[in-house]
């Protein structure tokens, strides 16, 4: 199927809507095939609104009228847990169990890391820098 072939030649080719115009599939294909195409890469259903693709009520992915974007991954609980942009600048997120920011990484080897009480307070934060705030001993 031509769709098909048109998502294997932009399987992971960013700028998305900048490339789908040079490669000249932009102006040619209509909205829903266009979704068709945007789940394709993305493999998973997702639709597209002005510069950005959303899948569900989360942005995934947006791109400026230069061709700078920025890719967004979420897990299950709607938080964000990994984003990338045109720079090759990435950053990792985890999360405990009540959605509070455990850890943190990005492509620069920063990372920070933290533990909270069970009220949700944060009792502990460490960084890559050797900064360390302990507070679990005020428990």
């Amino acid at each position: 199927m031509y769709l098909d072939k048109i998502v294997q030649v932009m399987k992971n080719d960013y700028p998305l809507f900048k490339n789908l115009k040079l490669y000249g599939f932009y102006n040619q294909l209509s909205e829903d095939e266009l979704n068709y195409v945007f789940s394709g890469i993305f493999g998973k259903p997702v639709q597209r609104k002005i510069q950005s693709i959303y899948d569900n009520h989360n942005e995934i992915y947006y791109e400026d009228s230069y061709g700078d974007w920025i890719k967004i991954e979420y897990d299950e609980n709607g938080n964000k847990i990994y984003s990338e942009n045109f720079n090759g600048y990435w950053w990792k997120k985890e999360y405990d169990e009540n959605g509070n920011e455990i850890y943190s990484v990005d492509s620069n080897g920063y990372w920070w890391k933290k533990e909270y009480d069970k009220r949700g307070k944060e009792i502990y934060f460490e960084d890559s820098d050797g900064y360390i705030e302990d507070y679990r001993w005020k428990r």
